[in-house]
């Protein structure tokens, strides 16, 4: 598929949920929802004014952590809504404990395939992590990517799971149609691909290669031996600990690597080279939508669109604008 030349980049991301797509600008955000009925239900909220935000918030990498933080707690609102107007029967909707505990156990599940399994598995082939530090935190790594190549593979072979990523694909072609300057109608963006470089598939990606070279940075053999601590099982407690505090600060610096930098630097050749694995995962995680799809996603655009245009939010605007806003995560 051949692509018009691209004309600007913008700081407006999304995310796929039940039957639906979530947009992001920097004001507001907006959700759009197939109903059984075949109409789509839109929502928009406001967000905190940019010009509010703590300056500490602006700097490098902070700046990735409040994004992440920022992008979950919309994740879990968008997919509240969306729940609670795709299904055809009230007894097909989930109620907001049952999101709220789907979340929960969905944050479980990925501290326990990711980090806990991975780390187990590790110390059970090399041994204990302060006898080989580097062999152990490569194999960890490498595990890690593993499981998290296996766990993707796995439900995209799911039915419902493949609508949702045919809903992400909608959701990519139509934010690549708004910074290819083209009319966003489904004739024309069905023109464009599923993938995109600030996709939340390749950040997550980013993450786990940006975290096998943190946490080979760690002194784990000298804290331990400083605080007097020693025996196989505390040391493996204390890397599942380690990997678990520093995930913020891994978030952070991919973000500035797979968000920021790649998102504003798209089209030069180091940026292909780095971004091309995460490129290519999300062929797994990203489908070709139909029309009905790319409405929809295109519904939540127009949400966030007429609330920045409302707001005269254009890039030589005053504090506040779309040029001091972060790029959000796809």
């Amino acid at each position: 598929m051949t692509e018009p030349k691209r004309v600007e980049h913008t700081h407006i991301g999304g995310q796929a949920v039940i039957e639906g797509v979530m947009m992001r600008g920097a004001r507001n955000w907006a959700v759009a929802v197939r109903e059984p009925s075949g109409n789509i239900y839109l929502e928009s909220h406001d967000l905190p004014d940019p010009a509010t935000r703590p300056k500490w918030s602006k700097r490098p990498i902070v700046r990735g952590v409040y994004a992440f933080v920022e992008t979950m707690k919309l994740a879990m609102k968008a997919f509240s809504i969306a729940a609670s107007h795709a299904g055809e029967t009230e007894e097909d909707r989930l109620s907001s404990k049952e999101v709220g505990f789907t979340m929960v156990a969905g944050v479980a599940l990925a501290v326990g395939l990711f980090v806990v399994v991975p780390a187990v598995v590790t110390d059970w082939i090399v041994g204990p992590q302060t006898a080989r530090p580097f062999v152990w935190n490569a194999v960890d790594g490498v595990l890690r990517l593993l499981v998290f190549f296996a766990y993707i593979v796995a439900i995209s072979r799911m039915g419902e799971i493949r609508r949702v990523f045919a809903y992400h694909g909608a959701e990519h072609k139509t934010i690549h149609a708004y910074e290819h300057g083209v009319p966003l109608e489904p004739e024309a963006v069905q023109r464009f691909g599923t993938l995109h470089v600030r996709c939340g598939t390749a950040f997550l990606l980013m993450v786990m290669i940006i975290a096998i070279l943190v946490f080979s940075l760690v002194p784990g053999k000298a804290i331990l031996a400083a605080a007097g601590v020693s025996g196989r099982g505390w040391t493996l407690l204390f890397n599942i600990g380690v990997r678990i505090v520093l995930i913020p600060l891994i978030a952070g610096l991919a973000y500035e690597v797979s968000v920021k930098w790649a998102g504003t630097h798209a089209g030069s050749p180091l940026v292909a080279v780095v971004t091309w694995p995460g490129m290519q995962l999300q062929r797994l995680t990203t489908a070709e939508p139909d029309d009905g799809m790319v409405e929809v996603a295109i519904a939540a655009m127009n949400a966030v669109l007429e609330r920045e245009r409302d707001e005269a939010l254009v890039a030589d605007a005053q504090q506040g604008s779309p040029a001091d806003q972060p790029p959000a995560i796809d």
